[in-house]
């Protein structure tokens, strides 16, 4: 590490001694370092100036929250602008949020006052004079979202050209948030067009908190650049953990107006949090304004001070903001209650712990959400508070296997002992993105010949394994739509469709909206509902209970007042993310074993303990299959991940068999042709035959998320479904094993029998 105990021993040059890396830092920020009175320049920072100054290739910074990746990516990229000036923008950063976009801008701002180098944040937000400034005289440091980028390409292509003439690198914050997701896609494609305008190829540094293989983050970030990628080794600080899981059993409330609601889930949240600054992270929006609402509810049974806020996708950008603001800068332990939205790196101090209801859904969104406090050398305190599901007396024996506790402990395991985190695979087949940029591109251009088209698109590194066949599939079925048209000259040129399509301001954007209603109190936008709550109507919404008082249905707007009490208020939200085999396995693995974990409260490890008990009297961990009390209908549990479970289900339905996924682990079979060994022997002539996906043909809807999927032919959809959302080799060689290992455990206990 390089210490700065004085400054004037770092600015000093002797003759035939190596530079070291704050000495190749540019005077400005030297100074800007000393003036902030940093003991020492980070691994992660060492490490990034190496390989920014002494190589030509893209940087993948990979470390925790909190380690100085935002100035490990800009110094040496600042550094080298300062030497050589651009005659354009020459550092163009890349956010998935505004907010993020905000908070940088100040840390920028203050470290580039002294060296003349503007900033410029380019969003929705932003008034239009600071636009055009740019514009008038681009340079320095340009901030921008990948929507507000998707516009600049649509509507501002010419000046592109002026404004990125002399690029010289491409900062992308949260590689791990943008990888596998349409918004990801989007981006690189727009990076590859903006490149083929200028005529020139910026290194790009990506910076993430997470990676599950950063091989993959590599080949993410060098997509359609001809560039290799370092990822400098930085070492693990080795943060210290303190973690629990408490665990809270189902109580009636009789005589309660809302049923079965533990109380003592939320007093023990309250307990939790109480004179600590903290985060609740949950998974539903409608929970966070629930458990915010209750908190909210005994803080004033116990006189003590409200200090609670709400922060997720629904709460207008001014409330979001200043719940942000206020908890950076406020003394006041602070909770707030959030969903994904303060996953991501935004500045908010330090966090005295996290507290996470339920299960988080991936090992990547809890290493997150715990990467969020433990900073100033303490360690990351983080609380899990999960609630017993209520289940009937008649349902199946296996309804009563709390699967959230299992998948809770198994991602905590895969983490803490092994610190495996899911891999985010690019997209093979991203049909929606191949949609939208079609549409994009046409757009910008006015008119553009079929082969020029197809040369264009398809040689975009996004859409490499798109065949010439599957283009022409779209392109007719875009014709055939309205969406596209041919000019006299014989080019494509925007249908009547396609420029309704193209001119709606939502087009900008590839994530799925749906219709939502803008909450206005005095006239200010409190966030957005998704239903039009009538007059007399009470919901909750950023921490605070309304009262409908009016409605315009034809502007979408709700008017309300201040009220009280607790009302539940619905969000729609993702039918919910696919779960990798790695963590099935491992919740199978917990139940095998008598392992007690450290951090499961005496409840908690009651329940474990019932569940283990429940999965070897049901037999599951040795047989598979279930037959239930109705005739022909049988429970498999194969112990496979979503996307090998999928591709088991369709197989099924292939060979003529009925059956849903009963739950995220689990498939529901109507088998009339033999019992549990005939529907295992089935089972295992899937796993041995040759398969081919292609000829597949489900009977039902597919599940492929994707905001232009209305626009794209059948054929396309499937083959992004059956290409990006089944893995049915990886459900072949997983089978396989789990009945190499029954046949073991057949032996074994045979050979027990004749001794």
């Amino acid at each position: 590490m390089l210490h700065i105990a004085d400054f004037a021993l770092f600015a000093m040059r002797k003759e035939g001694m190596e530079m070291s890396e704050f000495d190749r830092l540019a005077p400005y920020i030297q100074e800007y370092i000393y003036a902030h009175r940093w003991e020492e320049l980070k691994g992660i920072q060492v490490a990034s100036c190496k390989a920014v100054f002494d190589t030509d290739c893209n940087v993948l910074l990979s470390s925790g929250t909190a380690s100085g990746k935002t100035e490990a990516a800009f110094l040496p990229a600042l550094t080298q602008i300062y030497e050589t000036p651009s005659s354009s923008v020459a550092i163009l950063y890349i956010s998935p949020l505004k907010s993020l976009i905000n908070d940088q801008f100040y840390r920028l701002k203050d470290l580039l006052s002294e060296a003349g180098i503007p900033v410029t944040r380019w969003h929705g937000d932003v008034a239009a004079d600071k636009k055009k400034k740019l514009l008038k005289n681009p340079s320095g440091v340009l901030q921008i979202t990948p929507e507000s980028l998707e516009s600049m390409l649509l509507n501002r292509r010419e000046e592109l050209q002026i404004l990125f003439k002399e690029l010289r690198f491409v900062i992308i914050d949260e590689v791990h948030y943008f990888m596998g997701n349409s918004r990801g896609i989007q981006l690189l494609s727009n990076l590859e067009r903006i490149s083929r305008l200028i005529g020139i190829n910026p290194r790009r540094i990506g910076l993430s908190a997470t990676l599950g293989n950063p091989s993959l983050a590599e080949q993410w970030l060098n997509c359609g650049t001809n560039r290799q990628c370092v990822t400098p080794e930085t070492g693990s600080s080795g943060k210290r953990l303190s973690l629990a899981v408490e665990y809270f059993k189902e109580k009636v409330q009789e005589d309660s107006k809302v049923p079965a609601l533990n109380f003592d889930f939320y007093k023990a949240v309250y307990r939790q949090t109480l004179g600590k600054k903290c985060i609740i992270f949950s998974n539903s929006r409608s929970e966070v304004e629930m458990i915010i609402a209750f908190l909210k509810k005994i803080a004033a049974e116990k006189g003590t001070e409200d200090v609670y806020r709400v922060h997720h996708g629904n709460i207008s950008a001014f409330y979001r903001e200043a719940t942000e603001k206020e908890m950076k800068e406020s003394e006041l332990p602070l909770v707030t209650g959030a969903t994904v939205t303060l996953e991501l790196g935004i500045d908010i101090g330090t966090l005295d712990r996290v507290v996470q209801i339920a299960a988080p859904f991936t090992v990547s969104s809890f290493v997150q959400r715990l990467g969020r406090c433990g900073r100033m050398g303490g360690p990351a305190v983080m609380y899990f508070a999960l609630c017993e599901k209520q289940v009937s007396d008649n349902a199946h024996v296996m309804k009563a296997i709390d699967w959230e506790l299992l998948r809770c402990i198994a991602i905590i395991e895969l983490y803490v002992k092994e610190r495996w985190i899911e891999e985010n695979r690019i997209p093979l087949f991203p049909a929606g993105l191949l949609y939208h940029q079609t549409m994009s591109h046409i757009a910008g251009e006015g008119e553009v010949s079929v082969p020029g088209l197809a040369q264009y698109i398809l040689t975009l590194s996004p859409f490499c394994k798109v065949s010439k066949e599957d283009y022409k599939i779209l392109l007719r079925h875009l014709i055939k739509t309205d969406q596209l048209m041919y000019s006299e000259r014989g080019g494509l040129m925007l249908g009547g469709a396609g420029e309704r399509i193209i001119n709606h301001f939502a087009f900008l954007s590839v994530f799925e909206t749906t219709r939502e209603y803008s909450v206005k109190y005095k006239s200010r936008e409190i966030g957005t509902v998704m239903m039009p709550y009538p007059i007399g109507c009470k919901f909750n919404l950023a921490g605070t209970a309304w009262l409908v008082i009016d409605t315009d249905e034809k502007s979408g707007t709700i008017f309300v007042e201040k009220s009280s009490g607790i009302a539940k208020t619905p969000f729609v939200g993702p039918d919910g993310i696919d779960i990798d085999i790695r963590v099935v396995k491992k919740m199978k693995e917990i139940m095998e074993t008598g392992e007690k974990y450290p951090y499961l409260t005496g409840d908690a490890q009651e329940k474990l303990e019932e569940i283990r008990n429940l999965s070897k009297a049901s037999g599951i961990l040795k047989y598979t299959i279930m037959a239930t009390e109705v005739n022909s209908l049988y429970e498999i549990y194969p112990w496979l991940g979503t996307k090998q479970l999928r591709a088991l289900s369709l197989l099924l339905e292939d060979k003529g068999y009925a059956n849903r996924q009963n739950s995220p682990y689990s498939l529901e079979v109507i088998y009339p042709d033999g019992d549990e060994e005939s529907l295992l022997k089935l089972l295992k002539r899937i796993s041995e035959e040759p398969v081919d996906m292609c000829g597949i043909k489900p009977e039902g809807e597919i599940s492929v998320s994707g905001k232009y999927n209305r626009y794209l032919p059948p054929e396309l959809l499937m083959k992004e479904f059956l290409t990006d959302y089944v893995d049915a080799e990886g459900m072949k060689r997983e089978l396989k094993q789990e009945f190499a290992c029954h046949e073991k455990i057949a032996e074994a206990e045979a050979g027990n029998c004749l001794s």
